[in-house]
């Protein structure tokens, strides 16, 4: 009699018997992400170490990395150090002539201005080029501004900016006043303002680069290449100079207030023995100046 096959259930025994092979334990780099996201301890510091491996394996490219780092950033920011200082702030008296107005709003290039009364620090509502625009496009052209005035938001300098990103998502509105601890208009600042924190500076294509590695650069034929937001305490060190610094911080605002307006490359100024040429500007702020000396 033939010897019967074997059943399957004692294939299925013998089989069991063999002992199993252990799997290779190879953790990728999103594995490791969720578990800084999930476990303990969790820090910022691990979860940037982690993208930058990530980005040096090519799983990400730098710019990549760069918004995820300026994201992060954001969240431990505040308002005040993104904003646009009050010294940079293109804003319109309510009763200012159309003319004016206009003039004002083509040089700037702006969309949107802060108005106030006879006092700055009155902000009495926020003009939107466009609704300017619309009744001289109807032929009902407007004889004051005032009418035209949207409210403005005000908000403090320590106001977290990924909790104002989320404001002006959910609120659609895109230019906050800043005010300071004593009520007093500190700037402004829009979303561009926020979302150049995650992505980087926003220029068009008519913005010089300045070098972004020192605020004070000394040039080869004795000039200086000084960005607007170094503070004048830093200036007054280097150059030996005495600005004051009780109305201003930084150089620019310094600059900008001596001028009396919102100066375009190119514009100059005699401050002492210190002559400032605007080097780099945009439609929103000033960004360095050409200082040279003259003893």
């Amino acid at each position: 009699m033939s010897e019967e096959p074997p059943s399957p259930a004692s294939t299925f025994d013998r089989s069991a018997e063999r002992p199993a092979e252990k799997p290779v334990e190879k953790r990728s780099w999103l594995d490791r992400l969720s578990q800084a996201f999930s476990g303990d301890p969790d820090s910022v510091e691990d979860l940037l170490e982690i993208l930058t491996e990530a980005q040096q394996d090519g799983l990400i490219t730098a710019d990549t990395l760069a918004m995820m780092q300026g994201a992060l950033s954001v969240a431990e920011q505040q308002v005040g150090d993104a904003m646009i200082p009050r010294s940079q702030m293109v804003s319109l008296p309510v009763d200012a002539p159309i003319s004016e107005v206009l003039s004002i709003a083509v040089e700037s290039g702006h969309s949107r201005f802060p108005v106030h009364g006879e006092d700055k620090d009155e902000i009495l509502g926020i003009l939107l080029a466009k609704d300017l625009l619309r009744g001289f496009a109807e032929g009902q052209p407007t004889t004051s501004i005032r009418e035209l005035l949207r409210p403005a938001v005000l908000i403090p300098e320590s106001k977290r900016l990924d909790v104002l990103l989320k404001e002006f998502r959910l609120s659609r509105y895109h230019m906050a006043i800043v005010v300071d601890e004593y009520g007093g208009v500190a700037g402004l600042i829009t979303i561009e303002d926020v979302l150049e924190e995650i992505v980087g500076e926003i220029d068009d294509e008519h913005d010089d680069a300045p070098d972004e590695h020192q605020m004070i650069s000394a040039q080869t034929d004795g000039q200086y290449i000084v960005d607007a937001l170094t503070l004048i305490e830093d200036f007054n060190e280097r150059f030996g100079a005495d600005f004051p610094d009780d109305e201003y911080d930084t150089v620019g605002g310094l600059v900008i207030s001596a001028i009396g307006h919102l100066p375009e490359t190119g514009e100059e100024l005699v401050l002492g023995r210190f002559h400032f040429r605007v080097s780099s500007a945009d439609a929103r702020r000033v960004h360095a100046f050409l200082v040279s000396i003259h003893e």
